[in-house]
């Protein structure tokens, strides 16, 4: 299995100097989340910053953006990196789009089912000349001139990821994309009984072969005790906060964990978030988190999630 070094800082003086450490140190590539900078940009300037390892968006979100703002995005992170790139996609939550983008939002796995499409179709329309005719429910896009038109990419199209929790949207990314990014929110036993089955179903939709998983798992470690535990709070900080979402409530409840996730939901909505680390027990941390030494790493995480993991993401910071 592939270690990756997921950047939260994506400010770009930050991360050029991590992507080439995360290089020097021996990663596999580096993965960029949608928080306080752009991930297709942060990408990008990590290319030129590296000769070897992979980047990718994990994720960008893809509604608060249209097809061709992506394409053109991503096809420009494929150059700068050499080809290097992962195209990896998530659709958020309706809050957000709607309220912090100010965009549509509707049924989730439809409309990026179409979302996909549209890109794959404006790369094709790039790479061959041919016209461009996307329409669909959602998008349209039917204009594309000699002028606007980068041109063939001379590293190809890049892989496109997905990153679902749910059923519906794990399906799709087994259908459409070429890698399915699992939430950090997820557990050994929701990825055999929920996950995987749903991908395969995805795959089977669509007739392909495989797709790549891509895990972003929680992880305990540190230089010493202090560290460790410094770690371990901010691990619980975050499983609380993802478990009082209610989009992740069927990862708490195939654990029996139904009372937890009332109790997290409740304590958010009063604005309790410094302390509803409280709530998230140590059984709880046990299935989501993975405790261990820096130096065993990558054994850990392969004992754990190398059965069905094609790379992982670790954000150490």
């Amino acid at each position: 299995m592939l270690i990756d070094l997921g950047i939260r800082d994506a400010a770009p003086a930050a991360v050029l100097d991590t992507a080439a450490r995360a290089e020097r140190e021996g990663f596999d590539g580096i993965q960029v989340p949608e928080l306080a900078h752009d991930p297709l940009i942060a990408c990008a300037l990590a290319g030129y910053a590296t000769e070897r390892i992979h980047t990718a968006t994990s994720i960008a979100v893809a509604f608060a953006r249209t097809p061709m703002t992506v394409a053109q995005a991503a096809n420009d992170a494929q150059l700068a990196t050499r080809g290097r790139f992962a195209l990896g996609l998530g659709s958020q939550v309706k809050p957000h789009i709607e309220k912090r983008f100010s965009m549509p939002w509707s049924a989730p796995a439809p409309r990026m089912r179409e979302f996909i499409a549209a890109v794959r179709a404006i790369w094709h329309s790039w790479e061959t000349g041919e016209r461009l005719s996307v329409r669909g429910e959602h998008y349209t896009h039917t204009l594309m001139t000699p002028m606007f038109s980068p041109g063939p990419n001379p590293f190809g199209a890049p892989d496109i990821w997905l990153a679902a929790v749910g059923p519906a949207m794990t399906k799709l990314a087994g259908e459409a994309a070429d890698g399915f990014i699992a939430h950090a929110f997820t557990t050994p036993e929701y990825l055999a009984e929920v996950s995987l089955p749903a991908l395969a179903e995805g795959r089977e939709r669509s007739g392909r072969e495989s797709t790549d998983v891509i895990l972003t798992p929680f992880v305990v470690t540190g230089g010493d005790e202090a560290e460790r535990a410094t770690r371990e709070k901010a691990v619980r900080s975050q499983i609380a906060f993802y478990g009082s979402t209610p989009s992740y409530r069927a990862v708490l409840e195939l654990h029996g964990w139904e009372d937890a996730a009332d109790a997290l939901h409740a304590a958010s909505r009063r604005g309790e978030w410094d302390t509803m680390g409280s709530i998230i027990t140590d059984d709880m941390m046990g299935a989501f988190a993975t405790f261990c030494e820096p130096h065993e790493m990558r054994s850990a995480l392969d004992a754990r999630f190398g059965a069905v993991g094609t790379r992982a993401s670790i954000t150490l910071g």
